[in-house]
């Protein structure tokens, strides 16, 4: 009886003009972003982010989640049509996707694809809404110690963000050092402030994701030179039979129902993120699958499975930040930064000192989703126009909205000075094959790790047995150890199972 009064609580917020338009704007331009190369949803985030300062918090978060949740159904148009996966997620359904559009079956894989999202969206936020209290009033119990581990444990999870598991422990370990700059909270010392007021703050959240994906992410595409595709301004954009048949949707049903609940369950553990979850779903899809020689030739199970599973793990991502505190992916890092400049503190306390901004919140992904579905399938042709506009005409562009966004955060013009150090950071990184995404979990993190460990040594006198003391810190514990491992588990299964996409360059697992 409680969540059918969350949810009409929840559907009384969202459904108002203000916010359905946010939300609607949300999914188009989430969707735009997917089908884009190279912008991902964290840098549009990131650069969206100080437009929204000043706005009503749920009409501003409910555009950000579109985006992300949108994005993830974008990237599957031309995955499918051109074999280009616009966003790192939608990998997995270039091997099957564009096998069908060669074999004049491009319409069926789309419809599949929104109707696979929608299931992934509309069942992952039913479990989000089921499962958001409960976790957070058992994540009330933890105390300083318990809440140690467990940012350990998304510390250690972020090893899994991409690219070497070395350069991402560095990346995570750079992150937690540039969290300690400013003045110690605890004994008022200043810290790697070089006598400097703009540092007694610490270094802004908002400035460092804006170089740190946004710039770095344009110079890097500049860099490449890319223009225009050629080979795109010759693909049709008339798709006939967008619905698929009968015997596609019972081929269909298994792998949706499975991506929908797995994705969702897969992706609450933090640093999973969209793009590991569907190549586990087409691994999964081609183990029980009756006739896995099909795969990579056509086969629409091949396509409904991931495309399913990364739609619902962008929603099963929400959880561990609504209710623990603990961003799971970089875009959730840059959705906690949101969150925490409106005013609200994500973690245990959002739901019961803010029901009507968090259930307003899950109720507009809801309705998000059903906008996908009646608003991108009539809108492919106009997507794909999208990518005959030259990127020279649309990056300085972008980088004018950087500059006034950056600026306007606080009005200080040594925030732009942040933004092209952490630029040029990135791009130096992302050159490297350092994965930026584990630096901001470190960054984001770094400062409440050290203060639970102070509160717990404090607690225990100074005795680091604390931190073994309850059942709870020893599952974490052990769960720490099975993460470390995991990376090098999903690469063994990439590089066997999965040897072509194993060749597309995913700069950054989950952008």
């Amino acid at each position: 009886m409680m969540v059918f009064d969350n949810l009409l609580m929840g559907f009384g917020h969202a459904l108002t003009p203000e916010i359905l338009l946010y939300t609607g704007l949300g999914t188009i331009l989430g969707t735009a972003i997917g089908v884009l190369p190279g912008l991902g949803p964290s840098a549009t985030i990131g650069l969206l982010l100080p437009i929204t300062f000043g706005m009503n918090p749920l009409a501003a978060m409910a555009m950000l989640c579109g985006i992300y949740y949108g994005a993830q159904y974008g990237g599957s148009t031309t995955s499918i049509l051109l074999n280009m996966p616009g966003e790192s997620a939608s990998v997995v359904t270039c091997l099957d996707g564009h096998q069908m559009a060669k074999k004049g079956r491009g319409g069926q894989a789309l419809g599949i694809a929104a109707i696979g999202s929608f299931a992934a969206g509309i069942v992952g936020t039913f479990l989000l809404l089921m499962l958001g209290e409960p976790l957070s009033r058992a994540a009330m119990a933890f105390g300083p110690a318990e809440y140690t581990i467990l940012m350990a444990l998304g510390l250690c999870m972020a090893t899994s963000f991409g690219g070497h598991q070395v350069k991402a422990v560095i990346m995570c370990i750079l992150g937690l050092l540039i969290g300690t700059i400013g003045t110690d909270s605890f004994s008022g010392v200043n810290r790697f402030t070089f006598d400097t007021s703009y540092l007694q703050m610490g270094l802004d959240l908002v400035p460092v994701l804006m170089g740190l994906f946004a710039m770095s992410e344009i110079v890097s595409e500049i860099e490449q030179g890319i223009m225009t595709n050629p080979e795109m301004l010759a693909v049709s954009t008339k798709l006939r039979n967008l619905l698929p048949n009968l015997d596609d949707l019972k081929q269909s049903f298994g792998p949706i129902l499975r991506g929908s609940v797995g994705g969702f369950l897969i992706a609450v553990l933090p640093g999973i993120g969209a793009t590991a979850t569907s190549f586990m779903s087409y691994a999964l899809e081609r183990k029980v699958s009756k006739h896995p020689e099909k795969f990579g030739t056509g086969t629409i199970e091949g396509v409904a499975g991931p495309e399913t599973a990364n739609n619902a793990a962008s929603i099963g991502a929400m959880v561990p930040l609504f209710t623990l505190g603990i961003p799971g992916t970089a875009t959730a890092a840059i959705l906690a930064g949101g969150m925490m400049m409106y005013g609200l503190i994500p973690g245990p306390l959002l739901f019961r000192d803010h029901p009507d901004f968090i259930y307003g919140l899950i109720c507009t992904m809801f309705l998000g989703n059903v906008m996908l579905v009646l608003l991108n399938l009539p809108l492919i042709s106009l997507w794909i126009k999208m990518l005959k506009i030259p990127l020279h005409f649309l990056y300085p562009v972008v980088i004018g909205i950087i500059i006034v966004g950056g600026y306007s955060v606080n009005f200080d013009p040594l925030d732009l000075v942040v933004i092209g150090v952490f630029g040029l950071f990135g791009y130096l990184a992302d050159k490297s094959g350092f994965p930026t995404a584990p630096l901001i979990l470190g960054f984001f993190l770094g400062p409440a790790v050290e203060a639970n460990i102070r509160k717990a040594l404090i607690v225990g006198r100074g005795d680091m047995m604390i931190f073994f003391q309850r059942p709870i810190s020893l599952v974490l514990m052990t769960l720490i150890v099975l993460v470390l491992v995991g990376p090098t588990v999903v690469g063994y299964i990439r590089r066997k199972m999965f040897p072509s996409a194993a060749a597309v360059n995913l700069r950054d697992v989950e952008r």
